[in-house]
């Protein structure tokens, strides 16, 4: 038995590489270990400190805010599935560990490409790892494609040259200026997929900068930063953002409520509050009823602003790619005003222009004013200045989980409110109401509508014709949750005007 083998069984811990899924303590759940509790997760990263190994673990179902890191103590070694890379070696990998077998379950996110505990997460190198994995990629494609070793070597040196980043899906994190630069010029062979994605990346974008993720990048799925101070709230952060590395390595950065810049230190903030010129978000305040108000920001006009708050958003969204071009978004701030200043509670993003009739970007509520309505707030802000527009809207796809549930729940509200209140007209011995109707007085798209009267089996065919039915108990609840909703939207008090963005040339 050679060395390596008496190592893997006097240490299991030594076999469990990025990849494996095993059952995992998760913080302040059940112990296994004392009920036979488990929660499978799976190893993302792995590092070692001076003192002890530390494991990055996602826990499987489980929403990625919950991914953490853990010590060995937390892992249950006995129960070890391993990657399908891992499969060619047949070793055992301790006593208690049974064989490495095929389980029907996929990885539900591959291993870090290239990524090492030295790396540090900054948006910098987010971009160089993901350019690195796309010219790997766009390699591969190019030699199965050859057949001589002739365009092997033209291969070779399109890989090495700036034209193999052209793949890219992500822009640059800090602006570059444009250079002119003479290169050789190769003869190189082009799949029909790649010119597919040439040509997407020259048409204009169809939605938003704060675009999906094409791709989960292992990078980004690790939390870099423990905790933030905001205003009077400490606040531990969700997921992935990518401030500067000599501000993550901190145990807490501390951030202007008001103009959203953070600061190494609370000294540092001390004297930043001293000399900031804000008190509120910059820009114009279209609405204001009691301590809430409405402030709208040009994406272009307040593009640092709206930078820091794309970057404080990221740390609470995950299924939103962040971008630094923020020119073709409106933002609106909602705040809470006392005798300090104006608070930040929440924002959502649309684009100036969209070719889908989206009327929200990007939404969020922050932890800290969560599960206090301000959320619907939020979305029937939305659907407010959309009536003002005299069109429908919808939200930008996909929605996070949270996300979609508070607009469930408003179309929900909203729908049945209207319905509820509907009376017959003379002559009628019911109420009639069309679908179309219902969009017009909610400026809920109609996809939205069908969907949620679907979802609330309220339509049903009779004699001929479909027709809308509510049972007692849905209206009662109904008013139940009503009455509950203290903060509306009041229309009298938002003061404000579309701007048709088509005809102002640049924005």
């Amino acid at each position: 038995m050679s060395e390596d083998s008496n190592s893997a069984i006097l240490d299991p811990i030594s076999s469990v590489t990025e990849g494996c899924r095993l059952p995992v303590l998760m913080s302040n759940g059940q112990d296994w270990r004392k009920a036979g509790y488990s929660t499978l997760a799976e190893i993302i990263s792995i590092k070692e400190t001076e003192t002890r190994k530390l494991f990055y673990v996602h826990y499987i179902d489980y929403n990625k805010r919950l991914d953490e890191w853990v010590e060995e103590d937390r892992l249950d070694l006995r129960k070890i599935q391993y990657p399908r890379r891992d499969l060619a070696s047949s070793t055992t990998t301790g006593l208690n560990t049974p064989k490495k077998t095929l389980t029907g379950a996929t990885n539900s996110r591959p291993s870090s490409p290239g990524l090492t505990p030295q790396d540090p997460i900054t948006g910098q190198s987010v971009l160089a790892a993901i350019q690195q994995k796309q010219q790997k990629l766009k390699k591969r494609k190019l030699d199965h494609s050859e057949e001589d070793d002739g365009r092997r070597s033209s291969i070779g040196s399109l890989t090495g040259s700036i034209g193999g980043l052209s793949d890219i899906e992500l822009p640059p994190l800090t602006p570059t200026p444009t250079t002119t630069t003479t290169t050789t010029t190769t003869t190189t062979t082009t799949t029909p997929q790649q010119q597919q994605q040439q040509q997407q990346q020259q048409q204009p974008r169809q939605t938003g900068s704060l675009a999906t993720h094409s791709e989960d990048h292992a990078i980004t799925r690790i939390k870099n930063m423990k905790m933030i101070e905001l205003g009077k709230f400490r606040i531990k952060p969700w997921y992935f953002s990518p401030y500067p590395q000599e501000i993550t390595n901190l145990d807490c950065i501390y951030i202007c409520e008001f103009c959203l810049k953070y600061r190494k230190s609370r000294k540092c903030l001390e004297r930043h509050l001293q000399k900031c010129p804000f008190k509120h978000p910059p820009g114009n305040e279209i609405y204001r009823k009691g301590s809430v108000s409405f402030f709208e920001l040009d994406g272009r006009k307040n593009k640092l602003y709206a930078q820091n708050l794309c970057l404080l958003a990221k740390l609470f969204l995950d299924h939103k790619t962040l971008y630094y071009d923020t020119d073709p978004f409106l933002f609106y701030v909602m705040t809470e005003y006392d005798a300090r200043g104006y608070h930040i509670v929440g924002y959502f993003s649309k684009e100036k222009e969209s070719s889908e009739d989206y009327n929200v970007a990007c939404i969020l509520t922050l932890p800290p004013y969560q599960r206090k309505g301000y959320g619907k707030l939020l979305i029937e802000f939305s659907y407010e200045l959309s009536k003002f527009e005299g069109k429908t809207g919808s939200p930008e796809k996909p929605l996070s989980d949270l996300g979609l549930l508070s607009y469930r729940s408003y179309w929900k509200q909203t729908i049945l409110e209207i319905l509820i209140g509907l009376k017959p007209l003379e002559g009628q011995e019911k109420p009639q109401m069309t679908i179309n109707e219902i969009c017009e007085q909610t400026s809920i798209k109609k996809e939205d509508v069908i969907s949620t009267l679907t979802t609330l089996e309220l339509i049903n065919y009779y004699r001929g014709q479909y027709i809308l039915t509510l049972n007692k108990e849905l209206v009662d609840t109904h008013r139940r949750i009503i009455d509950r909703r203290k903060v509306r939207i009041d229309s009298k008090n938002l003061h404000w005007t579309p701007k048709d963005w088509a005809k102002r040339g640049k924005w």
